[in-house]
This record gives C-alpha cells, structure tokens and sequence, in this order.
C-alpha cells in the first residue's frame, strides 16, 4: 500500500478504531443510563413545602437533628470501614493466594476455581446460615466490633476479586516474566510488587471497585447478623424520612462513579509514552 492511498483512508481504518460519531454516541448513551437515574433522586430531593429547595439536604447536617440521624451516619462510617477492610484483605490476603496459585500450583486452579463460585452460587441467606455459628466464636474471641463483618465481606467479594486478577495475569502472561525474574535474581516479593502488581493494574482495579461497591450495597448479611451498615441505616431512616435515604444513596453513588472515572483514567508512565506516540505515528 502506497503511502498516499494510507493517507486517504479513513483514520478509523488506519489506526483500527471505530468512527468518532459512534464513540460520541455510544458515550451520550451509556452517560444518559446513569446519568438520568441520577438527576431523578436528585429531583425528589429537591421538592419541598413550597417548591425546590434544599431543606432536606441543610436538615441532614442540622445539629438540630444529629440525633435523628445518628444511626444512619454511624452505618456510612461502618460501611466505609468495612469497604477499607475488604480491600485490604483482597490485596494482602487475596491476591498473594491467587498469584501463588497460578503460579507454582497450576493444577489446583480449577478446585480453587470451583471454591471461588460458591459464594455466587449459594444464596446469601444460607451463607449467613453457616456463617451465624462462627461469627458466635468469633464475637467470643474477637469481640462484637464491625470490622469483624469484613471476614463474611470477603467470602462475598472472592468470585468477583479472582475473576478481575485471573483475567489480567493470564492476559501478561505472568509465568514467563516470574521465571525471567527469578532467573536474574529477583525475590518473590519483588517479582509480586514490581512485576506482577503493575501488569495487572486494570485488575487490580477493577477488584477494588467491584469490592467497594459490594460492600456499600450488601444488606442481607450485615442486616441477619444485626450489624449497622449503610444499607441497614437507609432501610431504617426511610421509614421515617425518606428524603434521607435518598440523598445519601445518591451520594454514595456519585462518590462510586467518581472514583470509577479516577482509576481508569489513571495510566503508568510508560503506558502514556506509548499512547502518545502511537497517537504521533497516526498522526
């Protein structure tokens, strides 16, 4: 192919990317599905006795009624917590375990696999079945704290945690650069810290939104085992003022998706360098 026939294709068709009108609008459509859901809690928040106004949004921070509110900000403090809590038991405990295993145990990929679906699998409702008797011994040793709920949290969070970190390790490859590594030298806390955590990024990532967003959003466990999440306080306060639970759900959301837009815009150095002049030879 000649040089000026390359330059009078279509630029979609040189670099291998779909026409920017479809990009705009497949963008406008899926900013549209969230976005309008949205912008309707925020309307109802909005009504008051005499039109829009912002009488619901001022009484929550009210010193007036802190008493009112004092169950449902103390299940947003729990449930950050326990967001915070998961997250780490993904990355110290999680994530060593299926790098582990994937790496120098390959044969027990698929048993641990199969583990990994159960909490999908089985309903919540029978897991805080089996779950009640030990969170029994756990509140005689550990005491009846709620981060001790991160423990049940991390059950639930596994499937999605292995399915985000399996993808990306078998996408880099990751038992060719670990021998490499190791070859030359390198610990297994180095190859696991400076090889395999930043190939899987994206992964790693995505597991810890999937997990933020599970615990913000799990009701059925925290609620049998009489613990005060956000979602057991917003059940509670929306019998009385319904407002509330509304305003804080649509916080919580745009909190979610806020962080959703940070981490995937984030990208390492040499990934930008790339994107750049990829971009420069298109160009």
């Amino acid at each position: 192919m000649s040089r000026d026939t390359k330059r009078r294709q279509p630029a979609a068709t040189v670099s291998g990317r779909a026409p920017a009108w479809l990009r705009i609008t497949i963008f406008v459509v899926i900013c549209g599905l969230f976005l309008i859901p949205l912008l309707a809690m925020l309307e109802f928040t909005l009504r008051g006795d005499a039109g829009y106004s912002f009488q619901h949004w001022q009484a929550l921070v009210d010193p007036e009624n802190a008493r009112s509110y004092r169950n449902l900000w103390k299940g947003v403090t729990n449930s950050l917590l326990l967001a915070l809590i998961t997250i780490l038991i993904v990355w110290v405990l999680f994530l060593p375990t299926i790098v582990l295993v994937h790496l120098r145990f390959p044969r027990l990929a698929r048993a641990f696999e199969f583990l990994t679906i159960m909490p999908i699998a089985i309903p919540a409702i029978v897991l805080v079945v089996g779950l009640a008797p030990l969170y029994r011994v756990i509140v005689q040793v550990l005491g009846g704290e709620i981060w001790t709920l991160a423990l049940a949290y991390g059950v639930l969070v596994l499937p999605f945690a292995y399915r985000a970190i399996v993808a990306e390790l078998q996408g880099m490859d990751a038992r060719t650069l670990t021998e490499a590594a190791r070859t030359l030298g390198a610990s297994w806390f180095t190859v696991l810290w400076r090889i395999i955590v930043p190939g899987i990024r994206r992964g790693l990532t995505s597991a810890t939104l999937i997990t933020a967003a599970v615990v913000l959003g799990e009701f059925t466990v925290s609620s049998l085992l009489n613990r005060v999440t956000l979602q057991v306080a917003l059940l509670d306060v929306s019998r009385s003022d319904p407002w509330a639970a509304v305003i804080t759900s649509l916080c919580s959301l745009i909190v979610v998706f806020v962080l959703l837009f940070v981490f995937a815009s984030i990208r390492p150095r040499g990934e930008r360098r790339r994107k750049q002049k990829e971009v420069a030879a298109n160009g």
